[in-house]
């Protein structure tokens, strides 16, 4: 499988749905196969809160594969010796794409704070910039889980020509409440965290000891990406082995297995593009700028595939069910194909279960239009 990484420059301005103006920017991706003549083979994924263009391949003397691995490269579901997948990192993070702590033009320092609220349109409407700029006019299809299922869902309302099939797994067309809390926590970690300065920090500041705050934040969306069943099957009520029962601060291997994903986390992820992302998932709402759900979802040309997973406690199935009865009610059940997987797991299924849904996106992309 043949893997590209690229940044694209843009010297025009971008205009956001908050009315706020970037003069310029920039959008770091990754392809992986090659593209036919007429770039007709293209599957476009997008990339969920934490991820980036990374989604598959080991870098050289890199010992951790991109996010979705499994599912791309040669023979795969995503079959790299057929399709050229392409993957963006989302405006607003800190993977190589424009966000609050980046340089843009002749500013000399980042814009933190004073970069513009963003919306799931907004990632959307750059990275369509992109695709007409290096000569992609459609996708062969759109897939993505999550805030990846988000973009995918408002590409195919918003810019309805550009692809034919879009796949959303583990996603909704509107951020609960129950979401919105979890992002909360985190948001308020980030801010009462005196190393915060407001946003006024030195971008390596957290590269050794990470934000303790952020942390814990961070720590309570794991919980939410994870289920009461996967984590007791995972990890029981096993005690860590060195530290005594009788120790205040002793802990059970759920607990040892939240400090280092959580305190990890927050040594690689900048925790203003964590603020600027989160908002963007907490605002995403299909129905915004819409009379209705069926008002939005009459735009859309593609056949929709919705996968949603029964323990998935952050998404739940019946979000996704909604968006599927909707377009029935509206006598367009010919475009959504809609699969709930028996899954215990939780949110994060749709990173590690591949062998429950797989076959429905091979389905997706096999089907004629």
């Amino acid at each position: 499988m043949k893997i590209q990484t690229f940044v694209e420059y843009f010297d025009e301005p971008l205009y956001l749905e908050s009315g706020r103006i970037l003069e310029s920017y920039h959008l770091k991706y990754e392809t992986y196969g090659e593209t036919n003549q007429d770039a007709s083979n293209v599957i476009v994924v997008f990339h969920a809160l934490t991820g980036s263009h990374h989604a598959a391949g080991r870098y050289e003397n890199d010992t951790k594969v991109g996010w979705w691995d499994p599912l791309i490269g040669d023979g795969k579901t995503l079959d790299t010796t057929k399709y050229c997948v392409l993957c963006v990192n989302v405006l607003g993070s800190c993977f190589g794409s424009t966000g609050p702590m980046s340089f843009e033009g002749k500013e000399k320092e980042p814009m933190r704070l004073n970069f513009p609220v963003i919306t799931i349109s907004d990632m959307v409407t750059a990275q369509i910039n992109l695709f007409k700029k290096i000569g992609i006019k459609s996708a062969y299809a759109v897939i993505g889980g999550s805030m990846g299922g988000m973009q995918a869902l408002c590409l195919a309302v918003e810019h309805p020509e550009f692809t034919k099939r879009a796949i959303c797994l583990a996603s909704t067309y509107a951020t609960s409440p129950w979401a919105i809390a979890f992002n909360k926590i985190a948001m308020e970690g980030v801010m009462r965290d005196h190393r915060f300065k407001n946003g006024n920090y030195d971008i390596k500041d957290f590269e050794e000891e990470g934000m303790d705050s952020f942390a814990i934040g961070r720590m309570a969306g794991h919980i939410s990406f994870l289920s009461p069943y996967s984590m007791d099957k995972k990890f029981g009520r096993n005690y860590v082995e060195t530290d005594g029962l009788y120790e205040l601060f002793g802990r059970f291997q759920i607990e040892k297995y939240l400090e280092y994903n959580g305190h990890s986390f927050a040594k690689r992820f900048d925790p203003l593009s964590y603020l600027y992302i989160i908002k963007a998932m907490n605002i995403f709402d299909a129905t915004r700028n819409y009379d209705s759900l069926a008002d939005s979802l009459k735009h859309i040309k593609a056949k929709l595939t919705l996968i949603s997973f029964k323990g998935d406690y952050l998404f739940m199935p019946e979000e996704m069910e909604f968006i599927r009865a909707t377009l029935e009610d509206m006598g367009r059940g010919d475009k959504v194909d809609y699969f709930c997987i028996d899954s215990n797991y939780g949110h994060d299924a749709f990173l590690v279960e591949y062998d429950k849904f797989d076959f429905y996106i091979k389905k997706a992309l096999e089907a004629k239009q």
